[in-house]
């Protein structure tokens, strides 16, 4: 299977998914654009984080994944070599969240081995479904991993950080990436209007906040007033009414207020200054700086942990959950990787 086979297979998901949200269906195709919509449903009620809204959001950020000319360009250094099987554990935090090494590995050529997270077993197989119906060879190229992990040449996990200490150990004989626990900051200098802070609520509040590109903290001048920040993210206050969501914050609401902690509130999201990097689905951190060296002392401290920073000067508010083609997990470039087996 040549290379421009492979590309081919994943441009034409990339145009289903267009003509799928365009509504612009071919005859022969109906019966797959229906049982998309239907697993959209089924994935759904089997996790109920996967909400409609972020399942479409994954899936729309496949399409800008898959743009034809971005994919030959990414696929410009990769040289036929001899197939090798990649076993991947993917996690289940995001819909999709293991695509892009799903990708990574067919495009080189070589085979995956599946091991699916319980929490996002139905949205993958079907998109990798509709890559052998477009590209039969790739049939042979996609197994399913049952029980323990064998028979593989190298392994991509991505787990937390006990965990990955755990598949460090377990699978140091193999070549390996394995990814620790990250998350994303955002900084804020006091000039952002109202629109930058309203497109920062979706850094935040995409894919309920669970994922590592999702902004679980955010950096500000001393004594900022965060009532033009509450003000710009009012319409994201449905979210409350996802049950998960919503008993997190009732949870840590009471957690604070027992513990007599100061917090700010909205209804849907509790503001607490903290030095810590990591808040809880439905917290958002903060913490001031008073200047670019503390800030640049803080970025540097983290680095290892943060995956994204979105502010002026870095990634635009509102683009954390759009990664393109070569932005990687963890900043570990897995196609070099895979080429250098």
């Amino acid at each position: 299977m040549i290379l421009k086979q492979r590309m081919n297979g994943f441009v034409q998901i990339a145009s289903f998914l267009n003509r799928h949200f365009n509504k612009q269906y071919i005859d022969s195709e109906i019966p797959l654009h229906h049982g998309l919509d239907q697993l959209i449903e089924t994935a759904g009620i089997y996790n109920h984080w996967f909400n409609r809204e972020n399942i479409e959001l994954s899936l729309k950020n496949l399409t800008i994944l898959l743009e034809k000319n971005a994919l030959a360009t990414f696929c410009e250094k990769i040289e036929e070599k001899p197939e090798k099987t990649i076993a991947l554990v993917c996690a289940g935090n995001i819909p999709l969240v293991c695509f892009h090494d799903v990708l990574c590995c067919l495009l080189c050529g070589h085979k995956v081995l599946l091991k699916m997270s319980s929490d996002d077993n139905v949205l993958l197989p079907f998109m990798l479904k509709l890559l052998v119906h477009y590209e039969k060879d790739f049939e042979t190229k996609i197994l399913f991993a049952e029980g323990k992990l064998t028979n593989f040449d190298a392994i991509i996990a991505t787990g937390s950080n006990n965990t990955a200490n755990y598949l460090n150990y377990y699978f140091s004989k193999y070549p390996h990436i394995i990814r620790k626990s990250r998350t994303s900051v955002a900084i804020l200098d006091g000039s952002e209007s109202s629109e930058d802070l309203k497109q920062l609520g979706h850094d935040i509040f995409d894919y309920f906040g669970l994922g590592c590109r999702n902004v679980s903290k955010i950096l500000v001048p001393p004594n900022y007033n965060f009532n033009q920040f509450f003000e710009s993210i009012v319409d994201f206050g449905a979210l409350v009414n996802n049950k998960k969501y919503g008993n997190n914050y009732d949870y840590y609401r009471a957690i604070y207020l027992l513990e007599s902690e100061k917090f700010l509130d909205n209804n849907f999201l509790i503001l607490k200054q903290s030095q810590s990097l990591f808040s809880p689905v439905s917290v958002l951190f903060h913490e001031p700086y008073s200047g670019l060296s503390e800030l640049n002392h803080f970025l540097k401290q983290y680095e290892n942990e943060i995956q994204c920073v979105i502010g002026k000067n870095h990634i635009p508010f509102g683009y954390s959950q759009c990664p393109v083609i070569t932005e990687f997990a963890d900043n570990i470039n897995t196609l070099d990787f895979l080429l250098n087996l």
